[in-house]
């Protein structure tokens, strides 16, 4: 089976690689990345390894996918994207993503999110055309918040202490965007 890459117009979203071990290194060893993400910040080269492995799992078990966002003018892996989870079945899927810091306020996100949904509204990916994609938040990440109501995401409310890492529970903030409005925008 074939990885998906997408291009856009900076951007390429191609598979990950024990290649970009070092990469994803830096990126999950920066405590403002990792803030409002379930796992802690790396310590070892070895946990990037282990993420790759995972994600390369889950698309060979058709379960998600996950994305390297590098640019296209260099190469260079300044974050990731996918979809965590999807339902072929209930035609939905869970997105995540994150950049370096040091491409933050650029558009980078924006242009890599809005590639993904698009696939997988068009039915591009495995999971097939999906009605449905959704986001968590944690409350006070106002930046990806932002991200989600610009690409159309409506706020669906708050599910209290859905989730827990780092030693304490999480409230989550629940968005969700159905194909027939990203259609719209």
């Amino acid at each position: 089976m074939t990885f998906p890459a997408l291009k856009t117009e900076r951007l390429l979203l191609s598979e990950l690689t024990v290649d970009d071990k070092a990469a994803l290194f830096m990126l999950f060893s920066n405590p403002s990345v990792v803030e409002y993400y379930d796992l802690d910040v790396f310590q070892e080269h070895d946990q990037a390894a282990s993420l790759i492995a995972l994600f390369k799992a889950r698309y060979d078990e058709q379960q998600g996918i996950r994305w390297a966002i590098r640019l296209t003018s260099s190469g260079q892996l300044i974050g990731t994207c996918g979809f965590n989870s999807w339902s072929s079945k209930m035609r939905s899927a869970v997105i995540g993503y994150e950049l370096h810091p040091e491409f933050w306020r650029q558009g980078y996100c924006e242009e890599a999110v809005r590639a993904i949904i698009a696939a997988g509204f068009a039915g591009a990916l495995a999971c097939g055309e999906l009605n449905r994609i959704q986001a968590d938040t944690i409350p006070g990440n106002h930046a990806s918040e932002s991200l989600l109501l610009r690409l159309g995401f409506k706020e669906e409310g708050l599910r209290r202490e859905c989730g827990y890492w780092k030693n304490k529970f999480h409230d989550l903030k629940c968005f969700g965007l159905l194909r027939s409005e990203f259609k719209k925008l």
